[in-house]
């Protein structure tokens, strides 16, 4: 009996709990002038410039890359093109940052992960992936 009680009087107070709390008010509307303003392509461009990254790359060139990614194995893109352009610019960016060969082929190595290869693909691969992302994404750099 006595737990009959306590729980009714729970639920009796977690009711009048959840409607005092619950509310009919329309959400105050957005003030679209307080909004910062939307970054034109140009905008856009010298940001990437600015941070050391390549130009966004066009559809054939991004399409060439992309192939040149499966032609080395189809693992290294695993079906995510987007994922593999954007870890592409960042091989771009650190190609500018690390001028030494070496060193950008184990960072190639770390940053190209797969499910299947999650320690990266190896050095080997790391080089072609390397050679792929400066031939199509970044060659001058």
């Amino acid at each position: 009996m006595r737990t009959r009680t306590t729980t009714a009087g729970i639920l009796a107070a977690l009711a009048i709990t959840l409607t005092a709390c619950s509310s009919t008010e329309e959400p105050a509307a957005v003030d679209q002038s307080s909004q910062p303003p939307a970054l034109s392509d140009a905008d856009k461009a010298k940001i990437r410039e600015d941070l050391g990254y390549p130009p966004k790359p066009d559809a054939a060139t991004a399409d060439a890359f992309i192939k040149a990614l499966n032609a080395i194995d189809t693992d290294i893109v695993h079906g995510k093109d987007e994922k593999a352009l954007s870890r592409g610019a960042d091989t771009c960016r650190m190609i500018k940052d690390h001028p030494e060969r070496a060193k950008q082929i184990e960072q190639t190595n770390k940053r190209w992960t797969s499910p299947t290869h999650p320690d990266g693909h190896g050095l080997a691969t790391a080089e072609k992936i390397l050679d792929a992302a400066h031939k199509h994404l970044c060659p001058d750099f």
